[in-house]
């Protein structure tokens, strides 16, 4: 069985489709990208991604927000990670 490619994201990528919201359960096409960091883990420099529908932008942005881990929010045609 062939394993899916994976984009920069962790969603298929090309025929299986464009990348998708992070949300748990959630299955639709990704419009933002939330960049974030947790300081304990990670050093400063260092960037980690979630994906995020409109719908789910503003709750996954607070989970993170109130850790102290989001850095920034763009759209995912911004976004040049």
């Amino acid at each position: 069985m062939d394993t899916p490619a994976l984009s920069l994201f962790g969603g298929p990528t090309g025929p299986e489709g464009p990348p998708v919201c992070s949300g748990k359960g959630c299955r639709k096409p990704a419009e933002w990208v939330l960049v974030w960091n947790n300081p304990k883990l990670h050093t400063p420099d260092r960037r980690k991604t979630w994906l995020a529908c409109e719908e789910h932008r503003e709750h996954l942005s607070q989970f993170l927000g109130v850790r102290g881990f989001l850095k920034e929010t763009v759209t995912l045609t911004d976004f040049t990670g």
